[in-house]
């Protein structure tokens, strides 16, 4: 049933034949423009549906909005002008001849490539297809990639930048981000590129800045708990204990309530002591995160035996 629809037809002759003969002069369909037109906007519907002060039912809300995932991730102005001004000048290229084939519904394989070098940020997800479909081609090309991926697929002709900035995309995600090209020196596997880096950083700043909402930040007297800094404390292996007897429970302290503010899921003043064995606690859990807890792996025999092969050539 759910197919009919895209089967049927209109026999638009019928159709006419049928138009022609009706008479709409006067009929009122109970429709207001204005209030319909709000209605299928759908930014609108969707932010009526939530509910102020009901934290829960948002959540709810929340489970059911698209999620941001790295193909989604369009480069804002500022940040592709920094990038492909960076490459005009290290490359010597000019910025006329830049080409950008990934927008929503284009195909990157249809293509006229003739004269142009592809500066873009593609979808992630492909990025390897990608890679290869230009390399085979001899189309020169510097991409946008993911920096935790970006040696997955390291098998064709092209030189990884590890760039890492972080990039504040158009649709708030923040992915660290680094390059591939084959522009530079086709012997050349990695390289690393600091000014790049500045300059990626030095443009997400300006994004960041144009897209900031001023949230404020709260810190509170060692007389007040918040189970949210308990369980910091909890997650670097703080041991700490709280006796009623040293506490009593609030909402709010009266500084708070003079401007209308309150302790985000209420809190706890504590005594004296308490409030001594709370500092230590704090301490404690900022020295222990403060510790680096590094992995640190080691070749085996046969990977030493790889390496003492390599760079014979040089």
């Amino acid at each position: 049933d759910n197919k009919t629809g895209e089967l049927a037809e209109w026999d638009f002759d019928l159709l006419m034949d049928e138009l022609d003969g009706l008479d709409f002069d006067g009929f009122d369909f109970g429709f207001d423009d204005n209030k319909n037109n709000e209605w299928f906007n759908r930014e609108q519907k969707d932010g009526a549906e939530r509910e102020d002060d009901n934290e829960e039912y948002n959540d709810f809300l929340d489970k059911f909005e698209a999620k941001k995932t790295t193909d989604d991730c369009y480069t804002p102005d500022e940040i592709y002008d920094a990038v492909a001004n960076w490459v005009a000048a290290k490359y010597g290229l000019n910025k006329k001849k830049f080409f950008r084939p990934f927008y929503p519904g284009g195909d990157y394989q249809r293509e006229n490539y003739s004269g142009k070098i592809v500066v873009d940020n593609p979808p992630f997800s492909i990025l390897a297809e990608i890679k290869h479909f230009y390399v085979e081609r001899g189309i020169k090309f510097f991409l946008f990639a993911p920096t935790l991926t970006l040696f997955s697929a390291a098998d064709c002709d092209a030189t990884f930048i590890p760039c890492g900035a972080t990039i504040t995309y158009e649709n708030g995600a923040k992915v660290a981000t680094s390059f591939v090209t084959n522009l530079e020196n086709s012997d050349l596997v990695v390289k690393t590129e600091p000014e790049l880096y500045a300059v990626v950083y030095e443009a997400d700043k300006i994004v960041q800045a144009a897209n900031k909402t001023e949230v404020p930040k709260y810190e509170y007297p060692d007389n007040v708990l918040t189970a949210a800094i308990a369980a910091r404390w909890c997650k670097y292996g703080v041991d700490y204990t709280l006796k009623r007897s040293d506490c009593v429970k609030i909402t709010a302290l009266d500084e708070q309530k003079e401007s209308g503010d309150a302790i985000f899921g209420g809190g706890f003043l504590l005594s004296e002591q308490a409030a001594i064995e709370r500092a230590n606690a704090e301490k404690a859990a900022i020295e222990k995160a403060a510790i680096e807890k590094t992995i640190k792996w080691e070749l085996s025999a046969r990977e030493l035996e790889i390496v003492q092969r390599l760079g014979k050539n040089r």
